[in-house]
């Protein structure tokens, strides 16, 4: 008996342990996670969206963009276009860019990429709002 739940307890070890790893490689196949730099070199052609709320979006906003709030994301993915390169980010850690691209993968889409660091840490061009 201390056999099956000693070998229970190493499955589940083991898979806590590896769920991470996983998760990681899964979302390595779905979309590329950059930095600014290469986030910028995407922008010429490609579809920038935000996926932060709207009233995030009217204070400020990376130049460009366009917003698709996470919120009602499932109904707006027939507004991006899968031939031009989609280029997501919201406030910090991507956790609901990782999620849209999951979405438009699962749809077809390819040639996604996410900005690491998020709106907080970005540098480059902003438009502020009143």
């Amino acid at each position: 008996m201390w056999a099956y739940i000693n070998l229970i307890l190493i499955l589940i070890i083991i898979v806590i342990l590896a769920y991470p790893m996983i998760n990681k490689m899964r979302i390595k196949s779905v979309a590329k996670i950059v930095d600014s730099a290469e986030f910028t070199t995407h922008l010429t052609g490609g579809q920038l969206i935000d996926l932060r709320e709207a009233a995030e979006f009217r204070r400020a906003h990376i130049l460009g963009a366009r917003n698709l709030p996470f919120s009602q994301f499932d109904q707006s993915i027939s507004a991006i276009r899968k031939d031009k390169p989609i280029l997501f980010y919201e406030t910090a850690k991507p956790i609901f860019s990782i999620r849209a691209a999951l979405k438009l993968k699962k749809a077809g889409y390819t040639n996604i990429f996410i900005l690491k660091t998020g709106f907080k840490e970005w540098s480059g061009k902003v438009k502020k709002g009143a």
